[in-house]
């Protein structure tokens, strides 16, 4: 299947893809994929405004009702997976197993806001004074501005999206410059559920593209109370501070330097897998990228030349072809990001296994590259710097504490794990002096979640909330009720203020 085909069957026409100046490139083999049309501030401001209409209407239709939407979208990207997921491939340059897998993750928070538009619900509260009763209760806020990144171009947006359509609130979504045309093409997908569902107010979904421009206007706008943006450490320092100064909210996903630790114990053939799969998949460009290994002394020299033989075995190339397990780097800047990282270790003392640049056939304009295994004498300053790249260090030690501390001496805290089969070790590494991270996994890789749980991270990683759990709270206004239905009109902590009668 050619590209055209790929960018049609997702259904995105010839006139939105010729429609302007922005350039979209496919990292598969450098060819230009689309000019789009750039929103400019003014448009944007438009899209906000008219945001801010279709609230006045979405937040009086019932939860369930508003499920009813997000049921249907569901529905629309089960029979769009297949189109949409080889269109993620064909931007992003993750394998089609992942693209789907992508695309799954949207279907199933779908599901999971259907079933929650009918929870949504506080508490009841036992007031002080008689003949009182106190409740809390939950409504929707405000258009919610979604800021994705390159590497996952729509299952961000749907964590968020299905969360806040169920909780009233329309929402606006600025995808990468570098990974616009997914969000389109899910923006297609959108506009055929609200005609199934038949009395949705216009413009519940609106996609800006553009660059750092449009973004700050939806950053820095009173009208937008909620901006989720996932990106780098350095994105969510230049934005968390404007959406404060304006008290707006936000829920920021940035980075992870994320380990695994395999203890004596563990099961070294499925702590292989999980370390493949967690350090190479999307070629390291994950949030959630296993980017530090440490093994114990005693199980090093076992494990580290099963997994340097199944590193050289790795298929690197076309992502859409079946047989490939590693794409490309999205383009230029994260190759010369990842080559510098690898110079800088060797500095430091590493031993570098793999790293090369590879050119496939007819793809000089892509960046493909053979993911390494860099042996790190100690935990020097580059390990501690996230790098976008199919980069693992890798470090023994000799105790659960000393690995602990490694671990967590790193700003992030989003995604860890331990292998281990030790009930004491790994109980421990769960507990208050154990990972520091939003996410610590036992016998299973950091990279991948489930929806069910409450995504994101610690300290540098923004500490924001995605997902499953009480996420949706994220998305709501909370309201505190104390009803008085008694003839009395006592006041709390037993003040006495008593008037004259009139």
């Amino acid at each position: 299947m050619n590209y055209t085909q790929i960018l049609h069957g997702a259904g995105l026409t010839d006139a939105v893809l010729t429609a302007g100046s922005l350039s979209v490139r496919t990292p598969i083999d450098g060819s230009e994929l689309a000019r789009l049309q750039v929103d400019v501030a003014t448009d944007v401001e438009a899209q906000i405004a008219a945001a801010a209409e279709a609230f006045l209407c979405w937040r009086q239709v019932p939860a369930p009702r508003r499920g009813e939407l997000v049921r249907l979208l569901g529905l629309r990207l089960r029979a769009s997976k297949e189109a949409l997921g080889r269109l993620v491939t064909l931007e992003c340059g993750k394998i089609y197993q992942e693209g789907l897998g992508e695309v799954q993750e949207m279907i199933d928070i779908c599901d999971l806001a259907v079933g929650l538009s009918r929870q949504l619900h506080g508490l009841t509260i036992v007031s002080e004074r008689p003949g009182h009763s106190m409740r809390e209760s939950w409504h929707p806020m405000g258009p919610c501005a979604v800021i994705t990144a390159f590497n996952f171009p729509v299952a961000p947006w749907a964590w968020n999206a299905a969360l806040a359509l169920v909780c009233g609130n329309p929402v606006l979504w600025k995808p990468s410059e570098k990974a616009p045309l997914s969000a389109l093409a899910t923006k297609v997908i959108f506009e055929q559920a609200v005609a199934d569902f038949g009395e949705a107010p216009e413009h519940l979904l609106q996609v800006v593209i553009g660059e750092r421009e449009a973004g700050t206007v939806l950053v820095e706008s009173e009208a937008v109370p909620i901006i989720s943006a996932t990106g780098s450490t350095a994105m969510g320092r230049a934005i968390g501070p404007r959406i404060a100064q304006r008290f707006g909210r936000s829920i920021l996903e940035l980075g992870g330097n994320n380990a695994m630790i395999v203890a004596p114990s563990a099961d070294l053939e499925m702590a292989l897998r999980a370390i493949v799969f967690a350090a190479v998949g999307t070629a390291g460009q994950r949030c959630t990228s296993l980017r530090r290994l440490f093994v114990h002394d005693s199980i090093y020299d076992s494990l580290l030349p099963r997994l340097k033989k199944a590193y050289a075995d790795l298929p690197v190339g076309d992502p859409l072809q079946e047989d490939i397990l590693v794409g490309p780097l999205i383009d230029y800047q994260a190759l010369d990001t990842m080559q510098q990282a690898l110079h800088t270790a060797k500095e430091q003392g590493g031993h570098i296994t793999g790293g090369e640049r590879l050119y496939a056939d007819n793809c000089a304009a892509a960046c493909y590259v053979q993911p390494a295994i860099v042996e790190m004498p100690t935990h020097t300053a580059i390990i501690q710097q996230e790098t976008f790249a199919p980069i693992l260090y890798v470090l023994r030690y000799q105790d659960l504490d000393q690995a602990i501390a490694l671990q967590n001496d790193v700003s992030q805290g989003l995604s860890s794990a331990i292998f281990s089969t030790d009930i004491r070790e790994t109980e421990y590494f769960l507990s208050a002096c154990g990972s520091d991270c939003g996410i610590a996994n036992v016998n299973i890789g950091p990279s991948g979640a489930e929806i069910g749980g409450a995504f994101g991270g610690e300290k540098a990683t923004g500490g924001g909330r995605e997902s499953g759990s009480d996420a949706w709270k994220g998305y709501m206004r909370r309201q505190t009720n104390t009803i008085n239905y008694s003839r009395d009109l006592p006041l709390a902590q037993g003040i006495e203020f008593t008037i004259e009668d009139a």
